[in-house]
């Protein structure tokens, strides 16, 4: 009899059903704003662009790289410009113009009130997404802890286990992993790598929640938990890393440097940081899973999907070195890692 499978490593394809949700929302939301008028005529600058549709330039620039990930405009020598399709199909000016067919949308489509007022000013919308404001306000109900938990932990099992079995976990004594959330990863990285002691630091809610998830993986041995305000207190120091998964895309770049700017102070000579990101490609123009994670982002957080460069010249204004990045496992994630002198 067929039954569950165990999980794996690669989860892309769930993946790629929630994330077609956005698709539909960010062309309206483009053809509400006019942005295929705009870059149907002309080449322009995501500066120009918004100045000339009076929008927020951050946040049209998340939009327009989903626009890219989806073929609809290209950027060159940083200037946008609209491809054949959307000439063909969604300029208002074409004769085939989906305008009419794409109108109902806006009013169907909840995301597409959301991100539209995003776009426009720069502000996110009341958060809809894992209970933002309650971590970014430092403290939260047992309730909210539990359900941020879940929310992470389901997403994360496959690309954290993508993530424990990088040779450089190998390599290193011990492991404080930074705003661990349900602790899946510093569970799965444990669980590849027995020599490892793993230290979960997060608000003291969400580590009430991670200890329940070390116990039942029964490395409560190996495994230790820190409740803080990883922004206000002093971080345990000895660690020979620091790894944050899914961290540095909640933020601006202003507080990743402070985050960034911690670890160095915290970590030993010759300690590393490790980043665990899905990663814009360098001209910011896509893949589609970055893009559109980065619109979620975008809606629910502080932050964005950054670049390898962006993330560079973050660790290096900090003082780290030799900041590389490598795919991991068979999901959408890449490893970034860079070293402190010494």
């Amino acid at each position: 009899m067929m039954g569950p499978l165990p999980p794996g490593m690669d989860d892309r394809a769930i993946w790629d059903i929630w994330q077609s949700q956005f698709m539909l929302p960010a062309v309206t939301v483009a053809d509400e704003l006019g942005v295929f008028r705009a870059v149907g005529d002309t080449a322009l600058e995501t500066g120009e662009i918004a100045k000339a549709l009076q929008v927020d330039e951050r946040a049209l620039g998340v939009l327009m790289g989903a626009l890219a990930a989806m073929g609809m405009v290209e950027r060159r020598d940083g200037r946008w410009s609209a491809m054949p399709q959307a000439r063909m199909w969604l300029h208002p000016d074409a004769t085939g113009y989906w305008g009419g067919f794409l109108y109902r949308f806006r009013e169907t489509i909840p995301m597409h009130g959301d991100l539209i007022a995003m776009v426009r000013s720069g502000l996110r919308p009341e958060n809809k997404v894992a209970g933002g404001p309650e971590w970014e306000r430092g403290t939260m109900s047992a309730e909210v802890a539990r359900r941020i938990s879940d929310f992470m932990h389901a997403h994360s099992m496959a690309p954290a286990r993508g993530a424990a079995v990088q040779r450089v976990f190998g390599e290193i004594g011990s492991l404080l992993d930074v705003g661990c959330g349900s602790g899946v990863y510093g569970i799965e990285i444990a669980r590849a790598n027995p020599q490892l002691r793993i230290t979960l630091l997060d608000l003291k809610e969400m580590v009430a929640e991670a200890q329940h998830h070390v116990d039942a993986a029964g490395l409560v041995d190996r495994i230790s938990t820190c409740g803080m305000n990883m922004f206000e207190e002093d971080w345990p120091k000895g660690h020979d890393g620091h790894f944050f998964a899914n961290i540095f895309h909640d933020w601006s770049e202003e507080t990743n440097a402070i985050l960034a700017a911690r670890s160095y102070n915290a970590l030993e000579p010759g300690g590393r940081i490790f980043l665990h990101e899905i990663l814009m490609d360098d001209d910011g123009t896509g893949p589609w899973q970055a893009a559109s994670f980065s619109l979620m982002m975008l809606l629910g957080t502080l932050g964005k999907q950054y670049t390898l460069p962006e993330l560079r010249a973050i660790l290096e204004a900090a003082g780290f070195e030799d900041v590389r990045a490598c795919r991991s496992g068979g999901g959408y994630y890449s490893l970034v890692s860079a070293r402190k002198p010494g």
